[in-house]
């Protein structure tokens, strides 16, 4: 997909709509934004305007990619602007009856050609395509939040979907500046939600037992899998040190790890409290403006990596 002609569409301006359209800009395509809100459609250059700034502060690019990336971001309250889009990415709240009813408006105004991701964590494929005419030009394409920061899009195709949709799909994403990873077949929760929830249960398991405080457990990860995990992932590090250390440790290390869900009241009881995270001010953490400092110290030499 030539980013000369090619145009791509975004339905959401959320954090990840406006995340997802930004990489694209910044990256040579003419990018157009959709929303019904006004007001969230007035947001989306400050937040393409922050994302851009911090990848400036990262030492990442300049002042002339910023300007020229927000020239190519348009924004339209109109729906049948993607009319124009050969490729469309929707990343609208995670409810289904909501996707749907977009899909249905979407369908008569597809260009002929034109591909329809979902941004979906939570959603198999054949869930969503049920009011689409061309489920085979349907795939789904998660992006990780911040897209600038993490690499990592899911490809996931449906039942019906055509190979050259998945590989147009897995074209753009590296065109973009993203590491797609194509599954096979469509898993709850995909890879890297299995992954991420599959350590927080027993990062939870560890704080019920009394081990460890959420501050302890956090700065083992970061001092130890955090970092190791940049470099090799967990089959590259199982070989790395020996398979049959490894059967040995697993042996008598995974019955002892969680597997029950009652480690979710830990959650439970964080939200029934009011303390949901950064947004209400406190979590497992309270995040004043010295925490939140840190964090972003940490993402600005996370993206100076590149």
């Amino acid at each position: 997909m030539n980013n000369d002609q090619a145009v791509v569409g975004v339905v959401g301006t959320g954090l990840m709509g406006v995340g997802i359209a930004t990489q694209s800009a910044l990256h040579g395509y003419r990018t157009i934004v959709h929303d019904v809100d006004a007001a969230r459609l007035a947001s989306v250059v400050p937040k393409a305007e922050a994302v851009l700034d911090e990848l400036i502060d990262a030492g990442r690019i300049d002042r002339a990619a910023k300007t020229a990336a927000l020239a190519r971001i348009e924004t339209h309250g109109a729906l049948d602007i993607m009319a124009s889009a050969q490729f469309i990415i929707e990343a609208i709240p995670e409810v289904l009856a909501l996707k749907h009813r977009l899909y249905e408006a979407l369908d008569p105004l597809l260009a002929p050609d034109a591909i329809l991701a979902s941004n979906t964590s939570g959603f198999p494929p054949d869930a969503l395509t049920g009011p689409l005419r061309a489920k085979e030009r349907f795939v789904i394409a998660h992006f990780w939040n911040p897209p600038h920061m993490i690499p990592l899009v899911e490809v996931v195709p449906g039942s019906e979907t055509t190979p050259e949709v998945t590989a147009k799909t897995v074209a753009l994403m590296s065109a973009i500046g993203m590491e797609p990873v194509q599954l096979a077949k469509a898993i709850p929760g995909f890879v890297g939600n299995r992954l991420q929830f599959a350590v927080l249960r027993e990062a939870l398991n560890i704080v019920r037992s009394g081990a460890a405080t959420p501050e302890e457990v956090d700065r083992v990860m970061k001092a130890s899998l955090g970092r190791r995990w940049g470099i090799v992932g967990p089959f590259e590090s199982a070989d790395m040190g020996g398979l049959d250390t490894f059967v040995d440790i697993a042996s008598h290390l995974m019955p002892a790890l969680a597997k029950d869900e009652d480690v979710i009241d830990l959650l439970r009881e964080q939200v029934s409290a009011g303390r949901v995270g950064v947004r209400s001010g406190a979590g497992f953490y309270d995040w004043d403006d010295a925490h939140v400092a840190q964090v972003k110290e940490g993402r600005r030499r996370v993206i100076s990596r590149g």
